[in-house]
Parts: structure tokens; C-alpha cells; sequence
């Protein structure tokens, strides 16, 4: 059943690191009052269990918090000179995140998938014997 822990391991990670992104990109145009932080990209640390029981999420690192400073005197939240703070995320990077995140997520659930089909297959000889 190992495998299956596993494997469950990597989904419930590959499900917060789909999460992390999709607030990332969620935020990518909250503009601040460049007085205030702008809004920082989370981005997961993952590690491996202890005695190769899978893996987990151990923490979360984030972006700059000065973000970049746009022009946009129609912002409501504009500076008296016209400035807002913007995240620094860019979503090209982003994106590409979500697909491998997507991907991986994937794997591991075909991993899971095989792994019970595998298991039922074994009781049955056991049934058959």
C-alpha cells in the first residue's frame, strides 16, 4: 500500500501547489497605493518525508513585497503622483507552473489509479489459489 501512500502524498501537494498558483495569478493585477506592500506571490517548499513516505509541503516563500511601480493615474488607488504598487508575478512563469503542477498532478492519480488495479488483480489470484 505503499505506493498508494505515496502517490496520495504527492496529490495532496501537486492540489496546494495548484492552489498557491491559482492565487498568484488570481492577484496579478491588484494594484496598491505604492504607500502599502503590494501583494506577494506564494510559492510552495516541498520536501521529502522522512523514510521515503512521500512528500510534503513544509512551507511557503513569497514574492517581493515592493512589487513594481506602475503609472496608472486613473487608478482609484492611485498616488497624489499617480503611481500604483503592482505584484512583481509574471505570468508567463506562472502558467508554466500550472501545467506542471497540472501534469504532475495527473501522474500521480494514474499512479494511483495503477497501483489499486495492481492490488485488486493480487486478491484475485489470492482468491483463485
Amino acid at each position: 500500500m505503499d505506493a498508494i501512500g505515496i502517490a496520495a502524498s504527492a496529490l495532496n501537494m501537486h492540489q496546494a501547489w495548484l492552489n498557491s498558483i491559482s492565487d498568484n495569478i488570481a492577484n496579478i493585477n491588484d494594484a496598491r497605493n505604492p504607500s502599502q506592500n503590494a501583494f506577494q506571490a506564494q510559492y510552495l517548499v516541498a520536501n521529502e518525508v522522512a523514510g521515503n513516505q512521500g512528500v510534503a509541503v513544509t512551507g511557503v516563500a513569497h514574492g517581493s513585497a515592493a512589487g513594481k511601480l506602475v503609472y496608472d493615474p486613473t487608478n482609484p488607488v492611485a498616488s497624489s503622483t499617480g503611481y500604483v504598487r503592482m505584484p512583481d508575478i509574471d505570468l508567463g512563469e506562472q502558467m508554466s507552473e500550472l501545467i506542471m503542477a497540472q501534469r504532475g498532478f495527473q501522474a500521480n492519480a494514474n499512479v494511483v489509479d495503477r497501483a489499486k488495479t495492481m492490488y485488486q488483480s493480487a486478491l484475485q489470484i489470492g482468491r483463485n489459489a
